[in-house]
């Protein structure tokens, strides 16, 4: 079986949201913080997860990340909106 795939969203500290692809999120993340990867993020943190999708198939996650790139902003904090009342439901 194939390795489930995430879509993410990273919150910069200016508050911009940058969105990838990852088979670990959590690994994936601390790559970004260390500076490798995404040359978008460096220099831009503290970084920090604003957003994971369930998992899926690759070919899925890589056009979901395409679709939600194409959304405007304030759609992009609606989803991470909906993604904190799920963690502050979980504490």
């Amino acid at each position: 079986m194939n390795k489930p795939w995430f879509v993410y969203l990273i919150r910069t500290r200016q508050g911009q949201l940058y969105c990838g692809v990852t088979t670990d999120v959590s690994r994936r993340l601390i790559q970004h913080r260390q500076g490798k990867g995404a040359r978008a993020l460096r220099g831009k943190g503290p970084l920090s997860l604003a957003w994971q999708s369930q998992p899926m198939e690759k070919r899925t996650a890589m056009q979901r990340e395409w679709q939600i790139k194409q959304w405007p902003k304030q759609r992009k904090e609606a989803l991470c909106a909906r993604f904190d009342d799920v963690r502050d439901s979980l504490d």
